[in-house]
């Protein structure tokens, strides 16, 4: 059975897009820790990192620090988070967190934000990223 991911990605079940690639796409969470927090996703549907392929793994960790420092931009940040997790859902996920203090690494931390909060945070990210030279991959709203 597909993983909600792979629905998201499907696009059976509606998500927030910032990045989209072939081998993988980046979503907000409707859970943030912190506004802009998100998830870069493999398209292939892979339960745990250390059975990817080491080429889809790098690629995923280059997408994770490219959106890093877009995050570090768009919410005046001097560094992002990056955690890997995978407990919750089958389906491998690297969490890209705007990090203002070490609170940002903890998901005890994470709340379900308003719909309008979350579009607002990737309008934001989406920005950072085309000014960044990544306009190619940046999906639409």
């Amino acid at each position: 059975m597909a993983s909600i991911f792979t629905k998201i990605i499907r696009g059976e079940i509606p998500g927030q897009f910032v990045w989209k690639d072939a081998v993988c796409v980046v979503m907000a969470t409707i859970e943030p820790v912190r506004p802009g927090h998100v998830m870069v996703i493999p398209r292939e549907e892979v339960a745990k990192y250390t059975d990817l392929a080491p080429a889809v793994f790098a690629h995923l960790m280059n997408v994770a620090q490219i959106v890093g420092r877009a995050q570090e931009e768009a919410f005046g940040v001097e560094r992002t988070i990056v955690q890997i997790l995978g407990f919750d859902v089958p389906h491998t996920h690297v969490h890209v967190i705007p990090g203002a203090d070490s609170g940002a690494a903890k998901f005890d931390n994470a709340t379900a934000a308003p719909a309008e909060e979350i579009a607002e945070a990737m309008a934001k990210l989406r920005t950072a990223l085309i000014r960044s030279g990544h306009a190619e991959f940046v999906a639409e709203a």
